[in-house]
């Protein structure tokens, strides 16, 4: 099915990602250091109590992990919730599904851009920022270029060094609150002892506070769906692929939620009067409990780290692309081309490295207020792709187990994801309403006026 036989026809994705080496991609993207980054914000909107707003996310994110590994298993391909809500709703439906998907992953590459570009700023202040841009695209581009195994092999040593370098900052702020010291001096004992229920639950608590913390939070479990686009590259894929995006889901929130309880105790207060931006934390973060040196270190990898979420996004979003042009909803001769050399959506990859040099003009907090519509779009759709699809298509509601599995689980994942839809922010309404309009526009004009439905593959349509 993958091998390729001479003509860009028979050129295909090739199957060669096995169950960890999806985790890496997955872990990858999501980068588990972007917990320093995001600790104030999150710790400030819920009320100092940043573990248990990871609880929830995690929470949501599991439920709809799990609608993922149905869909993966009904419908193998890289075009994830494209695919599914393509199939399962309406053709038009998995058009605009996309449409808003590919705003997510398209500027995911470009924060990761744009984060590194900071990092180094902060220790090269004299260096022109357009030679960062330039230079870290150029390389994103070329690494991709090469393929997924080798995206995998490439990851595999940041996210080890970016796991043991939380082990470690965890390891010593465990040691200065063994000592009772915290960031605000002597530990007081009656209040915040060592294993406290303090940072997950107090008579202050509100969990409308708590929710819009777990909202800013699913930013930090994006990378888990994007895992979807890589079906097609994947071995056994369907039993694979679904045990990798719950996997890479739970041992992201488990590091995030174990961190941040021992962060939460040693910064137990308004976090502005530990840091001077509570948006961008993690210099202070590293400062504050391992020294200077320490984060000077830390900094120079988390360089590394941004890089690396950079080239699995980069390498989830040219997959989705590829899907929608092999299906004639973009341009096929250019999204839906196969690299006879590398195997790999060349073109798109190209494309979307063309896309990211424009992170020297755009600001971080639209960026990734955008990415947060399209994500909420993808994760809503998958779980009622699942209840459309199983339960109603296919009329698997007629026992207690297919109710659970195909009603009941997609149906709290898609509740848990509308609560985050409540507290999204304005601007990321308006820009992703402004992407949406856009969209049907062309659908429109795609369709002849809606006249016909979305142009599709036909891989699938006897499953």
């Amino acid at each position: 099915m993958t091998n390729f036989t001479g003509t860009q026809s028979a050129a295909k994705l090739q199957k060669t990602l096995g169950l960890w080496h999806i985790i890496i991609i997955g872990l990858a993207y999501i980068q588990p250091m972007t917990l320093f980054d995001t600790f104030g914000l999150v710790s400030e909107e819920s009320h100092y109590h940043v573990p248990t707003s990871y609880i929830i996310a995690l929470i949501a994110i599991l439920f709809t992990s799990i609608s993922y590994g149905h869909m993966i298993r009904r419908y193998p391909s890289s075009g994830s919730a494209y695919t599914y809500a393509q199939k399962s709703i309406h053709p038009n439906v998995g058009f605009m599904v996309g449409w808003s998907s590919w705003l997510d992953y398209l500027l995911s590459p470009m924060v990761n851009i744009i984060l590194a570009v900071i990092y180094l700023e902060a220790l090269f202040p004299d260096v022109n920022h357009w030679v960062w841009v330039i230079g870290l695209t150029a390389f994103m581009t070329g690494v991709n270029l090469r393929g997924a195994r080798f995206v995998a092999n490439f990851n595999s040593i940041i996210v080890f060094i970016q796991l043991g370098v939380i082990a470690y900052f965890t390891w010593m702020v465990y040691n200065l609150l063994i000592g009772g010291v915290n960031a605000d001096g002597t530990l007081v004992n009656a209040k915040y002892q060592l294993w406290s229920l303090e940072p997950f639950w107090n008579e202050m608590t509100s969990l409308g506070a708590l929710i819009t913390g777990a909202t800013l939070l699913c930013f930090s479990f994006t990378g888990f769906d994007s895992l979807s686009s890589l079906a097609e590259e994947t071995k056994d894929t369907e039993r694979t692929l679904p045990k990798a995006i719950f996997l890479t889901a739970l041992i992201a929130g488990v590091i995030f939620i174990i961190s941040t309880y021992f962060m939460q105790i040693y910064f137990p207060n308004d976090p502005k009067t530990y840091f001077e931006d509570v948006a961008a934390t993690q210099p202070d973060i590293l400062q504050a409990v391992g020294g200077v040196a320490f984060k000077t270190v830390v900094l120079y990898f988390a360089i590394v780290t941004v890089m690396a979420s950079g080239i699995s996004a980069h390498a989830g979003v040219s997959r989705l692309m590829y899907v929608m042009g092999r299906d004639g909803v973009i341009n096929k001769k250019i999204f839906g081309h196969i690299s006879p050399k590398s195997f790999t959506p060349s073109y798109n990859i190209m494309i979307v490295g063309a896309v990211a040099l424009t992170a020297g003009f755009m600001d971080l907090d639209i960026v990734i207020s955008m990415i947060s519509f399209g994500a909420l779009t993808a994760f809503t759709f998958v779980n009622l792709s699942v209840i459309s699809r199983y339960a109603l298509r296919d009329g698997r509601s007629k026992n207690l187990k297919d109710i659970f599995n195909f009603v009941v689980i997609p149906m709290l994942g898609f509740i848990s994801i509308f609560a985050m839809w409540l507290e999204i922010e304005e601007t990321a309404l308006k820009y992703g309403l402004w992407w949406a309009m856009f969209g049907i526009l062309y659908l429109g004009y795609k369709t002849k006026g809606f006249k016909y439905p979305a142009p599709q593959h036909n891989e699938y349509d006897d499953r």
